[in-house]
């Protein structure tokens, strides 16, 4: 291992951790377009689990640790001042695409904070995960060398939470993966066949949990579904953390035989059910980039999504934005796109447009200009 390295921490794509773990995969894929001699994986290697297979065959290295024991670790590394070089032989730098910095003497560090959902809603964080986080980002913010943003709003709100100087954070958007493209009929009504959607359906994916907004999502859906002035309400994701409220509502909804829950969705047939869908509508309260919209632009379906938090960065004017505690509001973008067809098409046309302006390949020259700088900075 003689060769000198960047490495990047894909732990949260190895353990598949929704949308960190997106965020792993795809900056990795696309940084191997970039510079594939240079750089090299890194990941806690949990209980009997593999790395997707198209990042297994790579140069990686590996500790052996529980989740839990590796976080505490390496705070109490960060708190101690004990470097952990001896994990990353030969790094010239250091990438943490999660919020878990390892303490590392002598070799720069970069550091990807996605949101401040911890501190923004506490209430929606387990109490654990809240108190690890409030201990250890200030410290982890502090001894990054730069910071990664992934929209202006997690950039703001890092610097309101803890002072920090602005021109140590560059903001750097995300983008969907390159399979999320507009899909043919076929795909589209395989994609029905196999989870059992009607022909016109309301789309949303994400996690089933309270920040989610989807308690208010059936309020504002249901008097529509009644009146037969919208379409099913198809709902992917896992249930999340705290969704014991979202499936309460459910139970006693008047409309709760429209409701259809997919579960699990293998990633492959995602573009063909936002194809499909007739309206996708993403009411969540806070998102630190909200990949799902941008998703959905990507694959042409028609957006109606939450003003709220980086949403707008991301939608534009390509979607209709709503303020997501606005029942009201959202019940009425949703009775008026479900109808309107020529509505339907311009933002399908608009969000095409828009989701192109987000790519991998664009985020990853962006990261290596970001790279370069603070390597420069290092040695200077």
């Amino acid at each position: 291992m003689g060769c000198m390295s960047i490495y990047l921490d894909v732990s949260a794509a190895v353990h598949r951790r929704a949308g960190l773990g997106r965020y792993a995969e795809s900056l990795a894929l696309a940084l191997l377009e970039e510079i594939p001699d240079r750089l090299t994986l890194f990941y806690n290697r949990e209980q009997g689990v593999q790395p997707h297979q198209r990042l297994d065959s790579l140069k990686y290295t590996s500790v052996s640790l529980g989740y839990k024991p590796w976080r505490m670790g390496v705070w109490m590394g960060q708190l101690a001042r004990i470097p952990f070089n001896r994990l990353v032989p030969g790094a010239t730098l250091f990438h943490a695409t999660e919020h878990l910095l390892m303490p590392l003497k002598g070799t720069p560090t970069v550091m990807t904070v996605h949101d401040l959902i911890f501190r923004q809603l506490p209430e929606h964080h387990k109490p654990l995960n809240r108190w690890y986080l409030n201990g250890t980002m200030p410290l982890y913010c502090r001894r990054a060398s730069a910071i990664i943003a992934v929209s202006e709003a997690t950039r703001r709100d890092l610097i309101s939470a803890y002072g920090l100087p602005p021109e140590k954070i560059t903001v750097i958007y995300e983008a969907a993966a390159s399979h999320f493209q507009p899909q043919s009929e076929d795909a589209q009504n395989r994609a029905r066949q196999t989870y059992g959607l009607p022909e016109r359906y309301i789309l949303y994916v994400g996690t089933i949990e309270p920040r989610k907004n989807l308690e208010r999502l059936l309020q504002a859906w249901a008097p529509l579904y009644q009146a037969r002035a919208c379409p099913p309400l198809v709902i992917v994701g896992k249930r999340g953390w705290l969704s014991d409220g979202f499936f309460a509502a459910l139970q006693v909804c008047p409309a709760r035989e429209g409701v259809i829950l997919t579960g699990y969705v293998q990633d492959v047939d995602l573009p063909s059910i936002y194809s499909g869908a007739t309206v996708f509508v993403f009411p969540s309260l806070y998102e630190g980039f909200g990949l799902p919209p941008l998703e959905a632009m990507a694959c042409g379906a028609p957006v109606i999504c939450s003003d709220a938090s980086s949403l707008p960065e991301v939608v534009g004017d390509a979607g209709m934005l709503v303020d997501p505690l606005d029942v009201d509001a959202l019940q009425q973008a949703l009775g008026r796109l479900s109808a309107d067809a020529e509505l339907q098409q311009t933002l399908r046309a608009q969000g095409l447009v828009r989701s192109a302006d987000f790519s991998w390949q664009r985020a990853s020259q962006e990261t290596l200009s970001l790279y370069d700088a603070v390597q420069r900075h290092a040695t200077g």
